[in-house]
């Protein structure tokens, strides 16, 4: 699916971005009523807001298994999960899908290719094994030291720095590797300045929430890291595949929330 060509589409309402983060970056049932550059722009820029439900139920799930009596490793284990059904696993697929790309040694055509099949090769099952381990141990370790509120904090922190990561993903010096997609439609929507202004007050605001649980230095690193993390994998591809596609968005957000968390792990 590709962006409306519209010649002058109307300005997108807040509504609009939020029901384009929402309708393209979760499975929760909200109606995407635009689908033009103008939403998309807006979409990404609400990509946070959408992370930030995803991190706060991921959270919310480890908690309530605490709260009954589990052991941290289970409520890890939930935590992990959680967003994975509240994507459909999308970005999960997309990181595989990327890691057999990237991992293919084949011309990028030929990559983008075998991005587009729908079975998984060794390089994306490695990458997936270990990608949701290491997120698991540090929620485990979070849990163990910090209680069901750390934990709370960490997701959510997490995945909001995982959307925020799409964001930026989302800039005018970003192209896209197909002329159709999830790619295509926003790559390049998002100016440079409301990139950084949206990534600045991610990390003000992660830093804050963080005080007290995991701490103000930790959340604000968190972010700051996972951004980097994304922003490392992103410029592979681009390199790699001549731009972004859907399954690099997933991949770069997978990246920039275990990033995130192996921040937070090793603070």
């Amino acid at each position: 699916m590709t962006p409306q060509d519209d010649t002058a589409p109307p300005p997108a309402r807040l509504a609009d971005g939020v029901r384009f983060a929402f309708g393209t970056l979760t499975v929760l049932p909200v109606r995407v009523d635009r689908w033009d550059r103008t939403a998309a722009r807006a979409g990404m820029l609400c990509a946070p807001l959408a992370g930030l439900v995803v991190g706060l139920c991921a959270g919310a799930a480890g908690g309530l298994l605490l709260l009954l009596g589990a052991g941290p490793l289970l409520a890890a284990v939930a935590t992990a999960a959680v967003p994975a059904l509240l994507t459909r696993a999308l970005h999960l697929d997309g990181l595989a899908d990327t890691a057999d790309g990237l991992g293919s040694g084949k011309p990028a055509a030929e990559a983008l290719t075998i991005m587009k099949r729908s079975d998984i090769g060794p390089f994306g099952v490695v990458t997936l094994l270990f990608v949701l381990l290491a997120q698991v141990a540090v929620f485990f370790q979070v849990y163990e030291e910090g209680g069901w509120a750390a934990g709370a904090v960490a997701a959510a922190v997490a995945h909001v720095a995982g959307r925020t990561a799409l964001t930026l993903a989302s800039r005018p010096s970003v192209p896209a590797a197909r002329p159709e997609g999830l790619g295509a439609a926003v790559a390049g929507t998002v100016p440079w300045k409301s990139a950084v202004a949206v990534s600045v007050l991610v990390i003000c605001l992660a830093g804050a929430g963080g005080y007290g649980t995991v701490g103000l230095l930790r959340g604000a690193l968190a972010v700051a890291g996972s951004l980097v993390a994304g922003e490392l994998l992103l410029r592979r591809c681009v390199r790699r595949f001549g731009g972004i596609t859907g399954d690099v968005f997933g991949a770069v957000a997978e990246a920039a929330v275990t990033g995130a968390l192996l921040v937070l792990a090793l603070g």
